[in-house]
């Protein structure tokens, strides 16, 4: 019985994980476009982004455009490339889905994707991290690519 509740359970989450991939795909054929923008034109994503969802495209319109001009921020700043897992990891973020990460994987690298696409539309984002000393390294090491795509970033600790 346990064996059928798993596979009942586990439909839904291939077919999500089917589209993750398949957005996953969007994002990489995106990536040489991206790799070709120089530093002024990569910049100016956020603004576009901006007013493309001003004008009514969704957050999910422009996920992979916006993921794959964090991948290249991230790239220049950080030198710290999002492999595809990282891609699925963000989307999961941004859609709500519980997603598992053991030590090392790239939680903090994922954080990015989904924290400057969910930013766009300007009302702020929180990323949590409770260990203080982590929340401090975050901010400034993950900073650098919020800040070169024209966002701000802020730290509170106790």
């Amino acid at each position: 019985m346990p064996n059928f509740l798993t596979k009942l359970l586990s439909i839904g989450s291939d077919r999500e994980l089917k589209e993750f991939e398949r957005i996953t795909g969007r994002v990489n054929d995106l990536e040489s476009r991206f790799e070709a923008m120089s530093e002024e034109e990569l910049r100016g994503c956020t603004a576009a982004f901006r007013e493309r969802y001003d004008q009514g495209e969704s957050l999910d319109d422009l996920l992979p455009e916006a993921f794959a001009a964090v991948r290249e921020a991230s790239r220049r700043t950080t030198g710290l490339r999002h492999f595809d897992v990282l891609i699925i990891g963000g989307i999961a973020l941004h859609r709500g889905t519980i997603a598992e990460m053991k030590t090392g994987e790239g939680k903090t690298l994922v954080s990015t994707l989904a924290g400057y696409l969910n930013a766009i539309p300007g009302k702020g984002v929180h990323i949590v991290t409770v260990n203080d000393y982590l929340a401090r390294r975050d901010s400034e090491w993950m900073g650098q690519i919020y800040r070169y795509l024209g966002m701000s970033v802020g730290l509170l600790q106790n």
